[in-house]
């Protein structure tokens, strides 16, 4: 449960994590008063539905590669998640709004001490969402032409990387450096010869990956390009982008694509890949960099998530501990369909 997660985590202040949790839960702490609130919880947020708004409270953790352990971190990181999802969906990011207190009275206003601070959010169509229509009625050609189109020009005009040649290929080194150290888990299906298959393609394939940096092809993009991130609405909205590490935004579009293929994948939808790629390539007015190149990013890729999946694990209280391994295996077992070429 949410609230035994909370209580661990605790708080730096008179008002706890808990307090907040609990305010933010009544419609009766929203100004537009909604019927009732859902919260979802996510690995490093709490998501609160409330009627047409989302709002969304950054956990107080620490973790390697972020930091949300005091209130300056969370309101930066809040600045900045609605400074790069407005790239993509400006109309869905609204604010960063304060929660304040006075004496132990929580209120989302501009009274009172601040004691927090939340992104609102439109709240978007939950059965639009990709991953929601792939469950359900599919998706059809139009849509899968309008995603790409919006992709493409995003790309264009997304701030080119800085990241070196040498750079890149080092971090998806070091990357799957740490895969090989997490996926030693005991319910873990063959991770060793996927992840030594993965770090000979690599090799042999460096100067591909070298020459797309090269070429300045590396962008500042999404960072988590994933089903569930994707609004099939008119015109499509592209929301949740990866904020908190910049270094892990630069990606090649393709690279970005592949992932998103990757996850369809595992939703049951292999052919989307092939499918995604392609229309990305015909909207950006390019051919695609190469088969071979697109299926290394996508065993990369799946390599990455099923090491991403063990490490809930880790948690001191994981939500859903039983679904990790089977998803870190299915993840595997993608990553080795990509490296022989096809799902």
């Amino acid at each position: 449960m949410a609230e035994k997660q909370l209580e661990q985590s605790g708080w730096d202040g008179v008002i706890s994590t808990r307090d907040k949790l609990r305010f933010l839960c009544a419609p009766s702490a929203y100004p537009h008063k909604p019927a009732i609130v859902e919260l979802v919880e996510t690995h490093m947020s709490y998501v609160f539905l409330a009627g047409e708004r989302a709002y969304k409270l950054k956990k107080p953790v620490r973790y390697p590669f972020l930091d949300f352990s005091t209130i300056e971190a969370r309101e930066r990181d809040c600045r900045e998640e609605l400074r790069l999802n407005r790239r993509l969906s400006k109309d869905v990011y609204l604010g960063v709004t304060p929660l304040t207190a006075i004496g132990d009275r929580l209120s989302l206003s501009e009274t009172g001490e601040i004691v927090e601070w939340l992104v609102e959010m439109r709240r978007l169509p939950g059965e639009l969402m990709l991953d929601a229509l792939l469950w359900t009625r599919g998706v059809r050609d139009s849509q899968i032409t309008a995603v790409c189109e919006t992709l493409a020009q995003f790309y264009r005009r997304a701030e080119r990387s800085k990241i070196r040649p040498e750079q890149y290929t080092a971090r998806l080194a070091a990357e799957q450096k740490v895969n090989r150290a997490m996926l030693t888990h005991p319910g873990i299906d063959g991770a060793p010869q996927i992840l030594e298959r993965l770090d000979a393609r690599l090799v042999a394939q460096r100067p591909q990956l070298e020459a797309r940096v090269a070429a300045g092809r590396i962008v500042d993009g999404h960072g988590d390009l994933r089903p569930e991130h994707i609004c099939l609405t008119e015109p499509v909205v592209i929301f949740d982008c990866l904020e908190f590490n910049a270094e892990l935004r630069q990606v090649d579009p393709f690279d970005e694509v592949a992932f998103l293929g990757v996850e369809c994948a595992q939703l049951g939808a292999p052919h989307l890949l092939r499918r995604f790629i392609e229309e990305l390539a015909l909207h950006l007015e390019e051919a695609v960099p190469s088969w071979d190149l697109i299926w290394l990013y996508a065993a990369w890729r799946a390599a990455l998530r099923a090491r991403l999946s063990i490490a809930h694990l880790l948690d001191p209280s994981p939500r859903h501990p039983d679904k990790w391994a089977p998803l870190a295996n299915r993840y595997l077992d993608l990553a080795a369909r990509a490296l022989d070429g096809a799902f």
